[in-house]
């Protein structure tokens, strides 16, 4: 299977467009990661960095606080339980054995999720990080659900850890592409 390489951009606007007419099941997309931000009215840059700083057990500001909120995510939107220590175990990983496939996040907490908790709902499930054939950090995530809405927020948090994780990488690798499946793609939360 052969799949365009979009930026993060047109790939938010490729899933806004086909999401609107129906929800699509089984979404794939290779994006390149060079560049993930992606502003929106919902989503301007001071949430999304709020948002991937509280996901990534940061401290966050008062004033970042107040775009926290349910309409961008709510419960269902909050990574930050453990994270610290699930990108230091990638860092640990990646620097240890450089080609190892164990370089993953996992984004649940609980090895079986109510489906009638949102808390236990996430819809982002498994980000497995590498260093590709051209030494950058690429990697694959695996979404449950995504609202294309929600989009600008998932990836830029996906984004944060992957430079994270190259910035503590003692080669300092140039971030590359993300391979995105979600098993149905929506267009909002509703």
């Amino acid at each position: 299977m052969i799949i365009e390489t979009r930026n993060c951009r047109a790939a938010w606007a490729h899933m806004t467009a086909i999401s609107d007419r129906q929800p699509v099941r089984n979404f794939v997309q290779v994006l390149d990661m060079s560049d993930y931000l992606v502003e929106t009215d919902l989503f301007p840059e001071a949430a999304l960095i709020a948002y991937s700083d509280l996901n990534m057990e940061k401290d966050i500001s008062d004033e970042q606080r107040q775009y926290i909120s349910e309409l961008r995510g709510g419960a269902q939107g909050n990574y930050s339980e453990g994270m610290a220590r699930k990108i230091a175990n990638v860092i640990d990983c990646l620097t240890s054995y450089p080609q190892s496939k164990r370089a993953v996040v996992t984004m649940c907490n609980q090895p079986a999720p109510d489906h009638r908790n949102d808390a236990d709902a996430k819809c982002l499930r498994e980000l497995q990080l590498y260093l590709d054939d051209e030494g950058r950090l690429s990697g694959t995530a695996f979404f449950r659900a995504q609202a294309a809405q929600i989009f600008p927020k998932n990836i830029h948090f996906i984004g944060s850890i992957m430079t994270e994780v190259a910035g503590r990488l003692p080669q300092k690798p140039a971030l590359g592409t993300l391979f995105y499946l979600a098993t149905i793609l929506v267009s909002d939360r509703a």
